[in-house]
Order: C-alpha cells, then structure tokens, then sequence
C-alpha cells in the first residue's frame, strides 16, 4: 500500500497531458519513478526502524518511573526488588541493540556518531597471538616477491571458561639395601584432610557463595555442565569444614577491629530457616569497620561480621565488650545503653539526610530542598579535607563547619514550628535536633567521619546476597556465613583479589604454626610463591 501511495503522488506531480511519445523518454520517466519509490521506500524502512528504538526507549523509561513509583509507593507486596528492575532493563537494552543492528543497513548515510573510546584491554592478561598470513609469498597482482612493511594489530577479549584439573600427588618409596629401611616423602597437607577437593576448589566455593552470591544448588548445576558431580550436600561439608578452620583468623580479625579508637557498626536482616515453625525468621548480621584512612592513619581497614538470632540490645553490647572508644552508627536504641564513658556515640548526617531526601522525593519540597542543600555544604567540607591528619581535619571543621551547623539548628527550629506536626519533614528535622550532640560530634575530633557509610557500604554484599540464597539455614549457617564475609570484605577494602587470598591461605594455613597466624592476615598475606622465593 506504501508503494501505491507513493507512486500516486509522484504521478500527481507530473503533467499528464504532455508525457512525451518517446519511448525512450518514456523508460526514462519510469526509471526515475522507480528510483524515486525505492529511495522512498528504504526512508521508510530507516524511520519505522528509528521509532521502534525510540519506543524502546520510552518503554525502558517508563520502566524505571514505575519501578520507582512502586518501590516508593506501592503496598509490601507489590514493591519491587531493584534486581528485578535489572532485569527488564537488560532485557530491554538487548531489545533496542537489537533493532539498532537490524536498522543499520537500510539506514542512509550519516556522520557517524562519536562514541566514548574503549578502555584498553589489561596489560596482565596472557595474549594469544593469531597471525594471519595472506595465501602464498608472491603479489597476486603481478606475482612480485612480497615483503613486509608494517602490521596492524586488533586484540579481541575471549573467554575461556573455568576448568577442573586432577593434581595427582605421586610419591615414590626407596629402600635401603644395607639397613632394609624405606623412605618416602610426606603427603603434602590438604585443607580437608583424607578429602579431595583442593584449595583452590574450596576458595571457588567460598568465593562464589559469599562474594559473587551463588548458592550451593546454583553452584553443583554450573559444576555439573562441566562433568563433575559434586553434590550440594558434599558443597556444604566443604563450606562448614574450612570455616572452622579459618576461624583463627576472624578471631584476629575481630582483635584487630575492637583495638581501635573508633569504628563504624551497622547491621541488617537475614532470614533464617525455623523448621520448628514451619516457616523463616529473621536473624541480624552485625558488621564493624575500622577504616580510618580518610583521616590519614595507614592501620589496615577491616570489617568483622557476627550472626545473631535477634535484634536485641545484648548482642551488641557483647560484641563490644571488649571495645572502648568512638562508636559511629545510627540511632538504633539497642546502642543506647552501651555509650557512656567507655563508648562515645557519634552520629550519621547520611541517615538524618536521608530522611530528609525521602520527603522531598516524594513531595518536592522546598523547605525539603533547601535542607538538603543546607547539608550539602557541610559534606563538601569533607570531601575537600578528606585523607588529611586529624589535627587539619579538625581545624577547618572548627572554622568552617561549626558555624554552619549552629546557623541549621536555628534554621530547623524556626521551620519546625511553621510544619504540621505529624508531617514527614517535620519529623524528619526532630529527628536531627533529637541525636544533635551525635551528630555534630565529628567536629570535636579529627579522626571521627560525618557519616556511618562505611558500615552501610560493607554490608550491600550481604543485601545483594540474601536476594540469591534466600535464607541462611539455620544459625550456624549465620554464623558461618559471618566468618567468611569477614574476610571477603576486609581482602575488599584492602584491594586484594579474595579468590587468590584463599586459594593461598587454604593451601598453608593447616600446617602454619599457630602463634604466626598474623602472618596469613589479609593486609600481611604475601602468596606463598613469593614467600619462597624470598627465602
């Protein structure tokens, strides 16, 4: 129908009454007909082409308004995970590459559009060589000797998937023939003794289920495609074994944060399986961080989790027995009852702030607005001062900082009298005068920060995770689960690959010597190549 349209209104444009008699002229006048209709034609296929692309992306932006209209709005059962949210919009994306490349050939020519340069690809990668000859040494234009005069190289990044191998431990046994006596050299020491997987399986395990969020069932169906059978029941032994014997190293973990002069602690829900009841409960994995590198000090950072089957004050409070400083965290009241003159509260501005930008959010307020920007000033004072000493730290708080801190309290008690009381951003703003003395705080020391962040930020693997495994097992699970997210987390914030620091410390820790754990620590570990190579 297009075609016919097109032609009809070509035709209109043409005098009728004086087509010439030639013929030729008259196979002219078709041709350019044809010709006209063609170009026509692919006009139409590019535009049909550029607005399904452009429907996609209304679709994909419709998409995220409507996710976040549910996540904020919408009833418990009907908010929506932002994993999930991921997920369409990869499905979409694919969906619009799609018909940008089915577009492509019949699009018209055009200046090609400027894309941001690719990323080289890592110089530490091994790079197979592919040469590629032409066919035979001699000019296929005039058969002349060919000679070389420059090459042009393209890297291409593959993937070679992952693949099992059996170490086969073979040890020959002598025999004296003067005194009859045999020798033989030891077995070498495996993370499980009498077991078969080796270090470098079980730092896959661990890796793939505490890091990467693959649960035991998810992980023997990946193992199986490769031909290996390896049972989600025989996955867990493995897992419960070498937690038991990394234990020695949470324990120096947990010594090393509680030593510290201030830490940040946060916690979140875990399910956890209740057979008794039939059903899940929720426990808490608690995190503390000692990370004081943005106020200069080169201790190494770390973070140490616990599982507790609640959210009472007394598990906590036995956390930190043993710990006597600056505790930054949130106004959970369970803390309440530990500071004192051992334990210093300080608060967190990203959670008073955060109250603050979910009513503006959702009502566009000004009031709203302006306190935001009002905390903005004081968080760009920090990021111009962070990874000083504390002593400059301190100063420019003192000079900066503090005037306007007193000119925000003021500024919140007049607004809080113009705002209905039950209002959102009204207690939004009571809960800022409310933990006032915590939250300006930071200004009294310089090693202290004006928010709990980094607690928050080390506990979004365990968020990720739970959204994979579901649940934890039972407690112990929990507790298992603490251990090995301790050290994940601290090969994190000391930017160490936690697959290659397990694989290493799996394979040396059953033979080291107690009384030098300290030497197998995230921040001391040094492979045991190079350990050998130095000796």
């Amino acid at each position: 129908m297009g075609r016919c349209r097109c032609a009809s209104k070509t035709a209109m444009r043409l005098d009728l009454s004086r087509l010439p008699t030639d013929p030729v002229l008259l196979q002219r006048v078709v041709r350019e007909l044809a010709e006209v209709l063609e170009r026509q034609d692919a006009e139409l296929t590019a535009a049909k082409a550029r607005l399904a692309e452009r429907d996609a992306e209304l679709e994909k932006l419709q998409l995220f308004l409507t996710a976040l209209k549910r996540l904020k709005f919408g009833r418990s059962s009907e908010k929506q995970h932002p994993d999930q949210l991921t997920l369409a919009l990869e499905a979409i994306e694919e969906q619009i590459a799609a018909l940008a490349a089915k577009s492509e050939p019949a699009a018209p020519a055009a200046a090609p559009e400027k894309k941001p340069s690719s990323r080289p690809l890592p110089g530490h990668l091994p790079r197979d060589e592919r040469r590629h000859e032409p066919a035979g040494c001699a000019c296929p234009a005039c058969g002349g000797k060919l000679h070389v005069i420059g090459e042009d190289v393209s890297e291409v990044l593959d993937y070679v998937p992952a693949q099992f191998k059996v170490i086969r431990h073979v040890r020959p046994r002598f025999a004296c023939r003067a005194c009859e006596s045999i020798h033989q050299a030891p077995m070498p020491s495996l993370p499980i003794e009498r077991g078969r997987p080796g270090p470098g399986l079980l730092a896959q395990v661990l890796v793939a289920k505490f890091c990467d969020h693959l649960p035991l069932y998810r992980q023997s169906l990946i193992y199986a495609r490769a031909g290996v059978e390896l049972d989600r029941s025989t996955l867990a032994d493995w897992v419960g074994r070498v937690t038991w014997l990394l234990q020695p190293l949470g324990e120096r973990l947990a010594a090393h944060v509680f030593a510290a002069a201030k830490i940040h602690a946060d916690d979140t829900p875990v399910p956890v399986l209740d057979p008794g009841r039939g059903r899940t409960k929720t426990g808490r994995l608690w995190v503390y961080v000692r990370d004081d590198r943005p106020s200069g000090d080169a201790s190494p950072p770390t973070a140490v989790f616990f599982f507790s089957p609640d959210r009472k004050g007394e598990r906590p409070a036995a956390h930190l027995a043993s710990f006597s400083g600056f505790l930054e965290a949130d106004a959970y009241p369970g803390f309440d009852k530990l500071y004192g003159e051992r334990i210093v509260e300080v608060g967190c501005w990203a959670h008073a702030r955060r109250k603050i930008f979910d009513v503006h959010d959702s009502t566009k307020s000004p009031i709203a607005a302006e306190a935001l920007a009002k905390i903005g000033e004081l968080y760009r004072i920090e990021t111009a001062i962070r990874g000083r000493p504390p002593d400059q730290r301190l100063d420019v708080r003192r000079r900066q900082a503090r005037p306007l801190l007193a000119a925000l309290k003021a500024w919140f008690e007049v607004q809080l009298a113009k705002l209905p009381p039950k209002g959102g951003l009204a207690q939004a703003i009571r809960y800022a005068l409310a933990n006032w003395t915590a939250l300006t705080r930071y200004t009294e020391d310089g090693r202290l920060e004006i928010d709990n962040n980094r607690a928050e930020n080390t506990l979004r693997g365990v968020a990720l995770g739970r959204k994979n495994w579901l649940f934890a097992g039972s407690d112990t699970g929990g507790d298992r689960a603490a251990a090995i997210y301790s050290l994940i987390e601290t090969c994190k914030l000391a930017g160490i690959d936690p697959f290659a620091y397990l694989r290493d410390v799996l394979g040396r820790v059953a033979d080291h010597k107690i009384n030098r754990i300290d030497e197998l620590l995230p921040w001391n570990w040094a492979p045991a190549a190079h350990v050998a190579a130095a000796a």
